[in-house]
């Protein structure tokens, strides 16, 4: 199983830190997000400072940008990175979209099949030298000439993951991308029952197999080397699964479970003008719906608890921890997970 670190700094001499510690710790890769900052610059420095570390973005934003832009950026990165950048892709939900990017919104899985087939066609072009003739609902490219077109980039095109928690994009992701990128939000139950399923079907469509295809599970953990320290991690952990509980677009995880009137209440509380309302859900989410959603043991347990539950399910697992935590704690866990 592949391990993957989340970049969590963005001034230059840290990311370039990050980025060292990471490989030398024994991470496979190293992601940045797309939220206060941009995900690609950092990557650069990290992809400089590195020889083996893979780096992507988990994720950008696919729909802010025109698949042209992104085109030449992922294939920048590919160049500059050796060969060793994955571009993630993530839609968002349709208020940022349309009133913080100002951009289109419709059919988001349709749309994103479209998005990552128009990247596809544009690097053909550059890469293999393909006539550009894309033409879609939603993108048309026909026009490259050789003043625009860069050279092949190293390593050929980038891999593509495409992050999914709906069926409609799940099965998006089989049918176009390299890889899916599972949510935190993302229970056991759900990844067994309905992820891997539909992300079967979308394979079968495009013609290729489970072995041709990436999973990574941005896993929620919680641990501590001391009993503050972990009830530290399960209060933040709690909350983060609260959040997320409360947005009606992943309600379908919570059905799965009978936990469907959970998601009602969160959804209520979100949206209330009680002064104490996170306090509120973080209370709603008990024992039983927190260790659905997050691995919560002691250090030296983590690596055996991921391995049981999902070893069989994903290909690369990151830990998604909604708490400070030395980042020392991590280092055996990697090692363990790497080497088991």
């Amino acid at each position: 199983m592949k391990v993957d670190g989340k970049l969590n700094v963005w001034s230059t001499t840290e990311v370039v830190e990050e980025a060292r510690r990471h490989e030398k710790s024994g991470y496979d890769g190293l992601w940045a997000s797309e939220s206060q900052h941009d995900p690609f610059l950092p990557l650069l420095l990290a992809a400089e400072h590195t020889d083996r570390l893979e780096v992507g973005t988990a994720i950008a934003v696919a729909f802010a940008r025109s698949p042209m832009q992104l085109a030449y950026t992922a294939h920048d990165l590919q160049t500059y990175a050796g060969g060793r950048f994955s571009l993630g892709l993530g839609s968002q939900v349709r208020p940022h979209i349309e009133r913080r990017f100002a951009m289109p919104w419709s059919r988001p899985a349709a749309r994103m099949r479209e998005y990552v087939s128009a990247l596809r066609a544009i690097w053909a072009c550059w890469n293999e030298g393909e006539r550009l003739d894309f033409r879609g609902d939603f993108y048309s490219h026909t026009l490259m000439s050789p003043f625009f077109s860069p050279p092949p980039a190293t390593g050929g095109a980038p891999k593509v993951f495409v992050a999914a928690v709906g069926e409609a994009m799940t099965r998006v992701a089989g049918e176009v991308a390299d890889g899916l990128l599972a949510h935190g939000f993302t229970t056991e139950r759900y990844l067994r029952e309905v992820t891997l399923p539909t992300l079967g079907a979308g394979l079968a469509a495009s013609g290729r197999t489970r072995t041709a295809f990436s999973v990574s599970h941005l896993l929620l953990t919680a641990t501590g080397r001391t009993e503050e320290e972990m009830a530290r991690a399960v209060e933040g952990t709690r909350k983060q699964v609260a959040f997320y509980g409360s947005t009606p677009a992943y309600r379908g995880v919570l059905e799965l479970h009978g936990w469907g009137e959970l998601g009602d209440e969160l959804h209520a509380l979100s949206t209330s003008r009680r002064e104490d309302k996170w306090e509120a859900m973080t209370r709603l989410v008990d024992d039983e719906v927190l260790n659905a959603f997050a691995v919560v043991a002691e250090p030296e347990r983590v690596a055996g608890e991921i391995r049981r539950r999902y070893g069989a399910l994903v290909d690369r697992v990151s830990f998604y921890t909604a708490y400070e935590i030395d980042a020392g704690v991590w280092e055996p866990i990697v090692r363990e997970l790497r080497d088991g």
